[in-house]
């Protein structure tokens, strides 16, 4: 095997810092080598792993209050038990409200009725209805008082779940309320789903808008795509070509993830106003598997409660009747399923399924569910009925855990025995994270990737790098960074101890995630080296092609649950026309001892050995430094390859002739290694001035002629600098092309630790793991 050209500086060999000790706290920023490095392409991370670094003390003359207070709201409908009109005129002091039968102080009290709703006054903008924030808004003439008094309906059309016959009947019955029931409280929105979540209309009162926009719906299929597909049953399998039936259980999950994200979406958005909203969902259905989607459908119910939205919710199914033998779109059941009453169950079971969702939807959030009924006139009236008139409670609830139990509300009215009283029964407290469970964990780490909004308890920077595999493909290696002092460790005998999740993803041009990483390290350092005093180092890789792509990180350490993000674009370079072909240049305070390592993501196939990560080299891994700061008596290590040096004109003809020759007879021809002539050194600039220069290395073949690549490796003790700032000059010229490059990178050297401080031993912090899943030390 070829090994890589090295310079040594200094013939002898200083053993290597595993944790590299700093006096200052580096800047949170990216810092990039000779091209930011971006990622995109197929798929999964390949070697990744953890390192520990010092840093200096770290001092803030800042703190941070926080005080969380949450009001619980619920809407109490208050009717006679003989006649069912609503009880008006009552009073705060007339309820006595209670959770989990511990009675709670009303702070807030409210009473709304639409027989006092006031026209609004709406503003058009381009022949549109304005939005909530523009009724909002007091420039436009109004303000959230105006909303008072109105109910507020958001018609959510669920396409992904419907067929063509179902989106009629629920078109139509839109149509019928909008053209005959809708009173002049009423304020409606339209939301749907198909290949994305769409607000249609916002809120208005005006039904030509309205009948014009659920028109749309009308006879298209452009959801059906998204609707359930089968799960594979042999009580109800056909005797024909449609016998096989392939299980879509995990295409199934991921559906009705997304489509009860869609329903917290739409609740957050109307968080903030305080009246009462009802959401009308038209679905065809909706089905969980076991407890695969239970974090989604709580996260759901748990947004629309936090809104005060009651969830209506319909299947625009309607009246089925269900064959034991299958309707006309099957062929006839093969067995005795049919006969002994087996197909018949699973038929019941399958549309009990698909109904038990939108029923807990309903429950859990105040609302009702409607089913097996053509007429969903119904549901349009039981909004407008539970609506008319009702009064808001809110209260400070005395329990301050933060547990996620269900807590259940108990309403009563003092001294009016003939009331009948409507509330929801409780609703679901807010959980620290201690007391959430693993799922609810991973959709919140899921979630903060998906948001536009970033997640700064944690502090973290990221530096990537490229090397080129292939003319159209390269490795990116990539290093996160999390300051020691972010992290809460625990000292379990002489060890301190910290857990972190990290999950990234990468995306290209076209907003498409072409690469994921997810990793949960276990971080384990000895208690005398003080932990937080280091930086955590986390490091991944992506193979990707040349192009333009956007990187995001989440990082969260697993004893508070705080979490931190970073994202950045990066580019992966086009080095095809290039006159000369450079790779980053990673400069490195460490080396650990680290196996061959894939360059592609993903296991290899047995019996094949694996091409080498680019940043191991005889044996040893360079751990990227990130924020480029050196001790002084350490060693800095550089790393960089150069690709298609010009070779001489004689080995340039041989190469030709070769690989015209392997072309003909259809095998591919091995690169010639020899032929090339390229020089480098590295200097350090200090003012504009040289302070010093590495001797000039040549070479003379390619160490990578696989790759077309001759790679350099330099070992730079920086006992000679004193500490400051300076420039680190990369010199490459290819003698043979007479071309050159002179990359440049900032460096930083700092006084070494004074001898009285206790000396850090120079085992390495955080081995790399061969498998992908880093093992912290």
């Amino acid at each position: 095997m070829a090994h890589t050209l090295r310079s040594l500086a200094c013939l002898s060999l200083c053993a290597s810092v595993a944790l590299a000790q700093q006096q200052q706290q580096p800047p949170v920023q990216l810092n990039t080598p000779v091209q930011q490095a971006p990622a995109p392409l197929p798929g999964q991370p390949a070697s990744t792993g953890t390192s520990i670094q010092q840093v200096g003390d770290s001092t803030s003359q800042s703190f941070t209050l926080r005080v969380d207070s949450n009001m619980v709201l619920t809407n109490v409908v208050v009717r006679d038990k003989k006649t069912g009109v609503v009880i008006k005129d009552l009073k705060a002091s007339d309820f006595t409200i209670l959770e989990n039968n511990k009675a709670q102080k009303i702070s807030s009290f409210d009473y709304q009725t639409v027989d006092q709703a006031a026209r609004l006054n709406e503003a058009t903008v381009s022949g549109k209805a304005p939005t909530i924030a523009q009724i909002l808004d007091r420039s436009m003439g109004a303000d959230q008082k105006q909303l008072r008094d109105h109910r507020l309906i958001v018609m959510f059309f669920d396409l992904s779940s419907m067929q063509d016959e179902d989106i009629d009947r629920a078109v139509d019955a839109a149509k019928d309320y909008i053209n005959k029931k809708m009173a002049p409280a009423d304020l409606v929105a339209v939301a749907s789903l198909s290949t994305s979540l769409s607000l249609d209309h916002d809120f208005t009162a005006d039904k030509d808008q309205l009948l014009r926009t659920v028109s749309k719906f009308n006879g298209t299929n452009e959801g059906a795509g998204f609707a359930n597909g089968a799960t594979a049953d042999t009580d109800v399998t056909s005797e024909d070509g449609t016998g096989f039936t392939a299980d879509d259980t995990e295409y199934n999950n991921l559906n009705t993830d997304r489509q009860l994200y869609a329903i917290q979406t739409i609740a957050k958005s109307l968080e903030k106003l305080e009246q009462h909203k009802s959401m009308l969902y038209f679905s065809g259905g909706l089905t969980r598997q076991g407890i695969e989607n239970q974090a989604s459908m709580r996260a759901a119910t748990n947004e629309a409660v936090k809104a005060n939205m009651a969830i209506y919710s319909v299947d625009s199914r309607g009246l089925e009747a269900l064959s034991p033998l299958g309707d006309a779109s099957t062929g006839s059941l093969r067995g005795t399923s049919a006969y002994s009453g087996r197909a018949m169950q699973s038929r019941l079971d399958s549309n009990f399924a698909s109904q038990e969702t939108l029923g807990t939807l309903a429950s859990d959030t105040g609302g009702k569910f409607f089913s097996d009924s053509n007429d969903f006139a119904p549901a349009f009236a039981q909004i407008q009925h539970d609506t008319e008139a009702y009064y808001i409670l809110g209260f400070r609830s005395t329990d301050q855990r933060r547990d996620g139990a269900f807590r259940h509300l108990t309403v009563k009215l003092n001294n009016h025995p003939d009331a009948k009283l409507e509330y929801r029964p409780g609703y679901y407290a807010p959980a620290d994270f201690k007391h959430q469970k693993t799922e609810d964990r991973e959709y919140a780490l899921n979630e903060q990737l998906k948001s536009d909004l970033p997640a700064v308890d944690i502090s973290m920077y990221l530096e990537a790098f490229y090397f080129r595999v292939s003319p159209n493909e390269y490795y990116i290696p990539m290093s996160l960074i999390v300051p020691g002092s972010q992290i809460p460790f625990t000292r379990t005998k002489d060890q301190d101890k910290a857990t972190l999740d990290i999950v990234g993803q990468v995306k290209n041009a076209q907003g498409i995630a072409v690469g994921n990483a997810r990793e949960t390290i276990k971080l384990s350092v000895d208690g005398t080296l003080g932990a937080a005093r280091r930086n955590i180092q986390y490091s991944t890789g992506f193979t990707l092609a040349p192009g333009h792509y956007h990187v995001k990180f989440v990082a969260r350490e697993n004893e508070t649950g705080n979490m931190g993000s970073f994202e950045t674009d990066l580019v992966v370079p086009d080095q095809r026309k290039q006159p000369i072909k450079l790779s980053s240049v990673v400069l490195s305070s460490q080396r650990t001892p680290a196996a061959q390592q894939p360059r592609h993501p993903g296991p290899m196939p047995p019996g094949m050995q694996a091409p080498v990560n680019p940043l191991v080299q005889d044996g040893q891994l360079f751990v990227p430094n990130v924020p480029h700061v050196f001790r002084q008596d350490a060693h800095l290590y550089l790393l960089y390859e150069l690709y298609d040096p010009a070779k001489a004109a004689a080995v340039a003809q041989q190469q030709a002739a070769t690989e015209a020759n392997a072309k003909q007879s259809g095998m591919k021809a091995r690169p010639t290694s020899g032929g090339i002539h390229v020089l480098t050194s590295i200097e350090f600039l200090q003012n504009g001035a040289k302070v010093f220069e590495t001797p000039l290395v040549a070479a003379e073949t390619l160490n990578e002629p696989e790759r077309g690549a001759v790679g350099f490796s330099f070992d730079v003790p920086l006992e000679t600098l004193k500490p400051g700032t300076y420039i680190c000059q990369v010199n490459v010229v290819d003698d043979t092309a007479g071309t050159f490059t002179f990359p440049r990178l900032a460096v930083k050297v700092v006084a070494p630790i004074p001898t009285a401080a206790p000396a850090n031993p120079a085992t390495p912090a955080a081995p790399t793991s061969t498998s992908g899943a880093p093992a912290g030390n």
